[in-house]
């Protein structure tokens, strides 16, 4: 609660309204108490939720006015402690200037002209601006007993910052000479004994000797430059928080644009920061970055990753303070060099965090059709109701963010030295493993970085804003998805090699559900099949990833993203080909829109497969026929259709009990047993799951009628039990079918596995085709228990003969526009 504190705090002091009254400290308690209080503790101790970016706020011209005034005195608090560091940063240039004159000099004359370029000069221009705008905080004091309007009236700073800017051409010398200057540093560090001593324990001269600051040559030399980057953030407040028709309103502005054209003259803003040369002469620079979820002493934080040309750096986004800016605190960095990075899914989660996760889903389902209502009811206008509802959303996403299941990137370097980060996307982390492995392989010698100045560079270096976040989208109903998206997976090409392979997809919008899902694995073949459908319940969706990966390594062997088009594939199936990297996957996609349900409080688990009716199975798994049939097929075909005996040869009975535990509780691991189990292991699962159905394959009230069938003479008979097939439901008809396709492509290796056709028919009779359970109430024809043997096999063994067997569906036909 302390730490979501702190986080409103933040935006309070970046532009959100502040509590002005009683009511409004009430609607702030209320919030807290709304996103994260339910009888139970939210946040973790080991559990850190970083302060939220700015956001857009609405309020009064007094409220601006009031919060123009906090942050003048801030920018003066904050040019005093830069003078100090300037100050002490001069303070020995004139002697080493001095010694430069004498036998043994520390440096040269022209080396200290270089070191101390400019600095006087910058210094005092800061002193200048520093002393008027004091001066002009001071007048506002004296009249403190007028009106706030009327004593922001007579306080005027646009002309002053004005004034100040149009000098920044000051600062272009310095950092043209900045490089020169640290070049040196670093040397004489390195060679003089003297010099080291001096650079690496500079003292502030201000203030009482115990709270003295303490730095080194090289740190404090980067603060003019990480000052000239901040003076754009400064007026770029400073304008958000005065009114239009205030006289500072366009002086400010042109001040602003002023700075904004002196930093994009300074070779685009960002190349000095970075302007350190590494061993093939390169400078470093920044690759890419991201918000990230750091694991730590087994708390989870969010924190800002950053990838640079020879090095990972992870800090922490700290809120604005009195006297300071937004920045970075450094964490940890990680040279590329020898770095290992391995990537898996997390697993399982405990109960009570996912019963946390579902409530929190929940309040941000709420919150979201609240908001909704506020600005239909507004007509699209902010009012303070909804922002206040808005800001709930972003706390609720931001927990979500941190806390929800991901995936693991685990970052090992060549020092013993380790980090776990979590992405959310699997599609993201690729781009970072992508991204560093690319670096690895040019295999660039890192520089010990400067941490702190290349923290501090971090607020200006960034590329991401934002932690990915939903609320922050804007919320265009016209090009976004709500309801269900419907994807069918059905086959891929272009693999190298045969291999057992899965897709993944996943969707962006709001984390209210699930926007994961993934196919079974598919046999190891070069041209895999799946025609399996997924569905997921969207809000906000805009666009489709999908990933193919190979068991067991989990290699990643293509990717590729869809952008999702709700009008193309509305209510009608989209057939396509998709290119990942190297091979296709052939997918077909629908949009359903509808209102959605509020998310499910209970914690999704895997549903057992074993003793449930095959409709229900098929049923949550998307599918006609059930994943473990056509696992098991797949399996038996790929290394067992010569094996002698193969269905009539029983398997290990405690190995047949252990996989049926796996399909029931966990299908990967089941997958993975089901490859290095004996053979007639699989076969035995196989045959357990069909036996142990609660109603057989073929329906019990089809027996009777089967069994006439059997009197009369071919062709009749044939085409009278294929006509009874197709009666079956869609589900049943399409797995016997699928089943009995497989068992005779095992009859065709009779020679070797000595199975006829008869000898399969002898074997799955039983467990297919079952009389009705005798009742009092049931008085239908019986048949003694050698009659019902002959009956069921001698069903099965006709159905295996007739070469008029339709082909099985594994997934249902889609009413598709065609392929694209």
């Amino acid at each position: 609660m302390e730490l979501f504190s702190e986080a409103l705090q933040y935006l309070t002091s970046h532009g959100l309204p502040a509590v002005q009254d009683e009511v409004e400290e009430a609607a702030d308690s209320d919030l807290l108490q709304d996103v994260f209080s339910d009888g139970t503790d939210w946040v973790s101790n080991s559990t850190e939720i970083t302060p939220l970016p700015d956001t857009p706020t609405y309020r009064t011209p007094e409220d601006m006015l009031e919060k123009k005034m906090l942050l003048l005195r801030e920018i003066l608090m904050s040019e005093e402690t830069y003078l100090c560091e300037l100050e002490t940063l001069l303070t020995p240039m004139k002697a080493l200037r001095a010694s430069a004159g004498t036998s043994q000099p520390v440096l040269s004359i022209e080396q200290v002209q270089t070191v101390f370029y400019q600095l006087p000069e910058l210094r005092d221009l800061h002193q200048t601006f520093h002393g008027s705008l004091k001066a002009k905080l001071q007048f506002v004091d004296v009249e403190q007993g007028l009106p706030v309007q009327l004593q922001h009236t007579h306080l005027s700073v646009g002309e002053l910052f004005l004034k100040f800017v149009s000098h920044l051409g000051l600062y272009r010398g310095f950092i043209d000479n900045y490089e020169s200057a640290v070049r040196i540093v670093k040397k004489c560090t390195q060679t003089d004994p003297r010099f080291r001593i001096l650079a690496e324990s500079m003292m502030s001269t201000k203030g009482p000797e115990s709270s003295r600051m303490k730095y080194t040559f090289e740190a404090l030399l980067y603060k003019p430059l990480d000052r000239v980057t901040k003076t754009t953030l400064v007026l770029h407040d400073l304008l958000k928080h005065t009114p239009c028709d205030h006289h500072d309103y366009t002086l400010l502005q042109e001040a602003l644009r002023v700075s904004s054209s002196f930093l994009c003259g300074v070779n685009e803003g960002s190349q000095q920061k970075t302007a350190v040369t590494l061993s093939r002469g390169e400078r470093r620079q920044l690759i890419r970055d991201g918000f990230v979820v750091d694991v730590c002493e087994g708390g989870r934080s969010l924190r800002h990753l950053f990838l640079y040309t020879d090095l990972l750096l992870c800090v922490k986004l700290k809120g604005a303070t009195m006297g300071r800016q937004p920045h970075y605190r450094f964490c940890w960095y990680m040279p590329l060099t020898g770095l290992k990075v391995q990537w898996a899914a997390e697993k399982e989660l405990p109960t009570d965090l996912q019963l946390k996760i579902s409530n929190m889903r929940a309040k941000l389902f709420q919150c979201r059709r609240t908001l909704q209502e506020y600005m239909r009811e507004s007509k699209g206008s902010i009012s303070r109701a909804a922002d206040r509802c808005r800001r709930k959303m972003e706390a609720c996403e931001l927990w979500l963010f941190t806390n929800e299941p991901s995936f693991i990137l685990e970052l090992n370097s060549t020092n013993s030295k380790s980090h776990i980060v979590h992405v959310s996307s699997l599609y993201e982390l690729e781009d970072w493993r992508e991204a560093i492995n690319k670096l690895k392989a040019e295999d660039i010698e890192t520089v010990p970085p400067d941490v702190l100045s290349l923290a501090n560079s971090c607020v200006k270096l960034r590329m991401t804003q934002q932690p990915p976040l939903c609320c922050y989208q804007p919320d265009d109903e016209k090009y976004s998805l709500c309801g269900s998206l419907c994807v069918v997976v059905h086959s891929a090409c272009g693999l190298q090699q045969p291999a057992s392979v899965y897709v993944c997809i996943e969707v962006d919008g709001f984390e209210i559900f699930d926007r994961k899902a993934q196919t079974c694995l598919s046999s190891c073949s070069l041209k895999p099949q799946w025609d399996q459908e997924l569905v997921l319940q969207v809000d906000g969706a805009r666009n489709l990833w999908l990933l193919c990966l190979s068991q067991p390594q989990e290699d990643i062997i293509g990717r590729g993203t869809l952008k999702l088009d709700p009008v193309d594939m509305l209510k009608r199936w989209k057939k396509m080909t998709l290119t990942l990297g190297l091979i296709e996957v052939i997918i077909s996609v629908k949009y359903i829109p509808h209102p959605l349900e509020p998310p499910s409080f209970i914690p999704l688990q895997q549903k057992a497969v074993f003793s449930v009716l095959i409709e229900d199975v098929a049923r949550q798994e998307g599918v006609l026929v059930p994943h473990i049939v056509r696992s098991c097929v797949e399996e038996i075909e790929r290394r067992g259709l010569e094996e002698e005996g193969i269905y009539r040869v029983s398997g290990v009975s405690s190995e047949i009990q252990t996989l049926k535990h796996a399909f029931n509780t966990n299908y990967w691991e089941a997958i993975s047993k089901m490859r290095s189990v004996d053979i007639n292991t699989v076969s035995g699962t196989l045959k357990l799951y069909l036996r142990e159905l609660p109603e057989p394959l073929i329906p019990t009230h089809h027996f009777q009628s089967l069994s006439k069938l059997l009197e009369l003479n071919d062709p009749d008979r044939a085409e009278a039990m294929l006509s009874e097939l197709q009666s079956f439901p869609d589900v049943n008809r399409n797995t016997l079918l699928f089943l009995l396709q497989h068992l005779k492509r095992v009859a065709e290796k009779e020679e070797q596995n000595k199975m006829s056709l008869c000898n399969l028919a002898t074997v799955f009779g039983p467990s297919l085709l079952r009389p009705p359970v005798a009742s009092p109430d049931h008085f239908g024809l019986r048949v003694d228990i050698s009659q019902e043997v002959e009956v069921q096999v001698h069903v099965i063994y006709l159905y295996l003969q007739n070469k008029k067997l339709p082909e099985a569906f594994t997934t249902k036909p889609l009413d598709t526009e065609g392929e694209v």
